[in-house]
């Protein structure tokens, strides 16, 4: 039986075609992936389907319901997690839950046994904000909240990008568990581990189904695109020691008797790719905080390009490159609004930002797009614009607070290239990333767990080490350990 039947759709937003023609049937209680590059209209076609947007031709239909005559039919029916948005940050993790059930005219009573598995996990919490839980956490409230009203389709926006590998493992083992019961699970993600846990996927680009079928099978027809080559890479290379750009001796940072930092220490060599690693609330955001002078030690010594992070904070952010998780240009500015705007909260002159402008855009492939409103540029450009930016004016160090989140393979291997092409100029590249293939690009890795410094060494002699083939088996046996599972 059909529970998803797209024919012909089309949808354009001003001169760009988000979906052209694009017709695709799902079966009920099949678990469905959709992938395709950045800006290929994933999301549009969710939104369509969750009859938050009007195809301009062509018809769908949900679970039976047409999508432009029986809206109200469908929005019974279906659970939707959305890319951006799905959370109320200030609200706690009750307080979200109940919302959304008085949404769908129900209560979290009346529906408890749909969600329990999930939910008993997060109920501890349950009086804690939102915005003050880990990522994994975030993720089984989100599904909690699109499963509260039993529906019979769910529609998952990548759902789990910015999650740790351990964590999106369990939330893939939840899906598995809802599809057995006859649910219909429509996802999109980036992760080729995840795809290969879909029992059919729909590869779309440029608006354009190109391939319908097993996940093998397509991801071996567009390998180019999900399965580049990867980036040559030793991570023998050799850097002085004798010139540390960031040392840290015993750094600890406390929230009441909550230790976020617990007493690490390590050394970073210059022009080095330095992995930073650590499941969600292991502390390695709060520790970059630190490391930027953004946020002050509870204790314990570090400096960055030799300027304390205690006294000298303000001293460190005119040498350092910031491209954060959650926000690193400005949105409503154009392209070129962003370089001259943050070239100049550098300090760089007018003309070295003019002249460096253009030759960053031509680098990039973007100088047609130069006059661009920002949030208009798939999401890969802007992490790339965003990379460019902070490293504009030649720091020292470049901190990278998981760069490539929710980024296509392809696109995170024209990132990596920018990395190099940084270090290879003596940049000092401190990245933390939940990629563990990106984990292989490094010269040097740390894994936190609860707070400390678990494991520290070059991909290869953490393998042999662990007695592992690859760093997803590193990872997970060091994340498994951990005793918290909270921020």
């Amino acid at each position: 039986m059909t529970a998803i039947e797209i024919d012909k759709v089309t949808k354009h937003f001003g001169k760009v075609c988000a979906l052209d023609d694009v017709s695709l049937s799902i079966n009920q209680g099949e678990l469905f992936g959709i992938i395709g590059p950045d800006g290929s209209g994933k999301t549009t076609l969710f939104r369509i389907l969750a009859t938050l947007l009007v195809p301009e031709t062509g018809v769908a239909s949900v679970d039976g319901f047409n999508t432009l005559t029986m809206m109200r039919d469908i929005r019974k029916r279906v659970g939707y997690m959305p890319g951006r948005f799905s959370l109320y940050q200030d609200l706690t993790v009750e307080e979200n839950l109940k919302f959304f059930a008085t949404l769908f005219n129900t209560t979290i009573e009346a529906n408890y046994d749909s969600i329990r598995d999930i939910y008993s996990q997060i109920e501890p919490f349950k009086n804690r904000r939102a915005g003050a839980l880990s990522g994994g956490m975030k993720q089984k409230l989100a599904l909690c909240c699109a499963l509260v009203h039993k529906p019979n389709v769910l529609f998952l926006d990548e759902p789990t990008t910015g999650v740790d590998p351990v964590s999106r493992k369990e939330f893939w083992l939840i899906l598995q568990k809802l599809r057995d019961t006859g649910m219909t699970i429509i996802v999109s993600t980036p992760y080729l581990d995840e795809v290969r846990q879909c029992g059919r996927i729909a590869f779309i680009n440029k608006g354009k189904v190109c391939g319908v079928g097993a996940p093998d099978e397509i991801l071996n027809e567009f390998k180019d695109v999900f399965c580049p080559e990867p980036l040559s890479h030793s991570d023998e290379a050799k850097h002085s020691e004798d010139n540390d750009v960031i040392v840290v001796d015993g750094l600890c940072k406390t929230f009441g008797t909550f230790h976020a930092v617990d007493h690490i220490s390590f050394r970073v060599h210059r022009g080095e790719i330095f992995g930073f690693l650590g499941a969600n609330g292991a502390g390695k955001t709060t520790a970059m905080r630190m490391l930027t002078g953004l946020s002050q030690p509870s204790g314990g010594k570090a400096t960055v390009g030799g300027y304390d992070v205690s006294t000298q904070y303000e001293q460190i952010k005119k040498h350092i490159g910031y491209m954060s998780q959650k926000f690193s240009l400005y949105e409503d500015l154009k392209v070129w609004e962003n370089i001259r705007l943050f070239a100049g909260i550098y300090g760089m002159n007018d003309k070295d930002i003019a002249q460096k402008t253009d030759s960053l855009l031509s680098r990039l492939g973007m100088s047609e797009h130069k006059d661009t409103i920002v949030k208009e540029l798939p999401l890969g450009w802007k992490q790339k614009l965003a990379f460019s930016v902070s490293i504009f004016h030649k720091p020292e160090v470049v901190f990278l607070d998981e760069p490539t989140g929710g980024v296509d393979p392809s696109t995170r291997k024209e990132f990596w290239t920018l990395i190099y092409e940084a270090a290879a100029e003596g940049i000092t590249v401190f990245v933390t990333t939940h990629y563990m293939d990106e984990a292989e690009y490094c010269d040097r890795i740390s894994i936190m767990v609860d707070g400390q410094i678990k494991a520290l060494g070059t991909p290869s002699q953490l393998k042999h080490q662990f007695a592992v083939t690859d760093m997803d088996s590193v990872f997970t046996m060091l994340a498994r350990k951990a005793q918290r599972k909270s921020d």
